[in-house]
C-alpha cells in the first residue's frame, strides 16, 4: 500500500505564562520601588510553564484509508489535525505528505462572512487549491448537497452554524482532495446531514482512494466508518490499528475516567448555546439518586438543564443510551411522544425520562444528551456523560435468568 502521511516523532510545545506579555517602564520602576528584592527573584527564577499537546508521536496512513482519531477532550487530536492541515508548526518531527489536503476544522474557517455563500463557495474553493473552473464544474454539486440553494444569495454572517457546517463541508467534500482532514465541526449539524456527511466520506474512499483522517466522539460513527483508529492520550499515541480493538480499549479508559470529569469537559458543541444541559442523573421511584437498578425495577434518567435563553423557544431533547462497546442500543426523542412535539425554554428546567422495567439486561449502559432547536441543528450535545447499571439479582435476591442481547422485548407470543 502506498503511504500517504507519515509523522516521525511529531511534537508540539505551547508555552502557558500567566504574567502580562510586556510591561511599561513606569510600571517597571514603580514595582522596583516598592519591592525590589522580589522584582529581582522573580526575573532571575521566572520558570515557562510548558504544555505539550502532542509528544514524540509517529504513525503512517495509507492511501484510501479512512482513520479515525478518538481520545478525550486535551487529548492532542485537534493538535494533530491543525499540524497536518499547516494551521499550527510542530516544535519537533518531521511530517511527509504526498497529495493536495483539504480540511475542515473549525466553523467558518476559509470563509468571509460579508459575502455571500455563492462568493464563499468560490473563495474557500480557490483557498483549497480548486481553479475558476473546476469550481464552476462543481458547483451545482456542492449547493445542491449543502442544501442551502435558497440562502445562496445571503452574507454568510446571516447562517446558522448549521448552514456554515453544510457549506463548508460540502465545498471540502467537492475539491477531490487527496487527503481530507475533519474535525468535530460536524456535531454542529443536523442529524440526517451528519449522516449525509458519512455517506459522503464512505463514498470518496471506496470510489476514488481518498483518505480521510476523522476526529470525532461519537463512536458509533468511527466503528462503521473507520478501518483504522488512532487513541491519543495526553498528547500520545495510546493504541493505534484495527478499530474495533482501539475503541475497545478507549471505552475501557473512559469508563474509569469519563464519569469522574465535570460534564463540560464532555460537551462538544462549540458555539454560543443559551440552553444546555448541564447535569444527568438516575432516581428510583422513591425519587432518590441511585445508579443501579434491577431487570424489573421502573426509574428516571433526569437532565438538569441550564436555561438562559430568556425567550419562549421551540427545543426537542434527545438521549442516545450505549452498552459497554459503545453501541447506541436506544435512542429517544422528546418530540415523539408530546403532543405540540416540542418543549418550550421558558421556565423550563428540568427534564425526566421515564424508563420502563424489563427493557434492559443486565450490564453497564451510558447515557448522552443533547439538545435541538425547531430546525434540528444542535443547542447542546454532551457525550457519556453518566452511567447506569442493571444488576443480575432483584432485589428479593433471585437471579437473572440468562438471556442473552443488551435489551429486553416483550413479544407476543400465540400458537396456531
Amino acid at each position: 500500500m502506498t503511504k500517504i502521511i507519515e509523522i516521525k516523532n511529531l511534537s508540539k510545545k505551547y508555552n502557558i505564562n500567566n504574567k502580562a506579555g510586556y510591561i511599561t517602564i513606569r510600571d517597571f520602576f514603580s514595582e522596583f520601588i516598592s519591592n525590589p528584592i522580589g522584582l529581582i527573584k522573580e526575573g532571575f527564577n521566572k520558570k515557562n510553564n510548558d504544555f505539550w499537546a502532542l509528544k514524540n508521536i509517529s504513525f503512517s496512513v495509507n492511501r484510501g484509508d479512512i482513520v479515525g482519531v478518538i481520545g478525550v477532550n486535551g487529548a492532542g487530536k485537534s493538535t494533530l489535525l491543525k499540524i497536518l492541515s499547516k494551521i499550527t508548526q510542530p516544535t519537533e518531527g518531521r511530517i511527509s505528505i504526498r497529495g493536495r489536503v483539504a480540511s475542515l476544522l473549525e466553523i467558518g474557517t476559509g470563509f468571509h462572512p460579508e459575502l455571500t455563500g455563492r462568493e464563499n463557495i468560490y473563495l474557500n474553493g480557490t483557498i483549497l487549491g480548486m481553479t475558476k473552473e473546476r469550481i464552476e464544474e462543481k458547483f451545482n454539486q456542492i449547493v445542491q448537497f449543502s442544501g442551502i440553494d435558497k440562502f445562496l444569495d445571503v452574507p454568510v454572517k446571516r447562517y446558522s452554524s448549521g448552514m456554515y457546517v453544510r457549506l463548508a463541508f460540502s465545498v471540502a467534500a467537492h475539491v477531490d482532495p487527496d487527503i481530507l482532514l475533519i474535525d468535530e465541526v460536524l456535531a454542529v449539524g443536523d442529524y440526517e446531514f451528519q449522516k449525509k456527511c458519512l455517506g459522503k466520506m464512505d463514498e470518496v474512499t471506496k470510489n476514488n482512494s481518498r483518505t480521510i483522517m476523522f476526529v470525532s466522539h461519537n463512536m458509533e460513527a468511527i466503528q462503521s466508518l473507520c478501518n483504522k483508529c488512532i487513541l491519543l492520550e495526553g498528547g500520545e499515541i495510546k493504541e493505534f490499528g484495527k478499530t474495533d480493538v482501539v475503541v475497545d480499549k478507549y471505552l475501557n479508559y473512559k469508563e474509569n475516567y469519563f464519569i469522574k470529569e465535570s460534564i463540560a469537559d464532555n460537551r462538544h458543541i462549540k458555539g454560543f448555546k443559551n440552553i444546555f444541559v448541564d447535569q444527568v442523573y438516575f432516581t428510583n421511584l422513591e425519587n432518590k439518586e441511585c445508579a443501579e437498578f434491577c431487570i424489573k425495577e421502573r426509574f428516571n434518567i433526569n437532565l438538569r438543564i441550564k436555561n438562559n435563553s430568556g425567550k419562549n423557544n421551540k427545543i426537542n431533547f434527545f438521549i442516545l443510551i450505549c452498552d459497554s462497546g459503545g453501541r447506541v442500543v436506544l435512542s429517544s426523542f422528546q418530540k415523539d411522544l408530546v403532543e405540540d412535539n416540542f418543549f418550550y425554554t421558558e421556565n423550563l428546567n428540568e427534564v425526566i425520562i421515564e424508563i420502563n422495567p424489563n427493557i434492559f439486561l443486565p450490564g453497564k449502559f451510558y447515557v448522552s444528551a443533547g439538545i435541538l432547536d425547531e430546525h434540528n441543528n444542535f443547542e447542546d450535545w454532551v457525550e457519556m456523560v453518566n452511567a447506569f447499571t442493571i444488576l443480575k439479582k432483584n432485589k428479593i435476591g433471585k437471579k437473572f435468568d440468562g438471556r442473552l442481547g443488551v435489551v429486553s422485548i416483550n413479544l407476543k407470543w400465540k400458537k396456531k
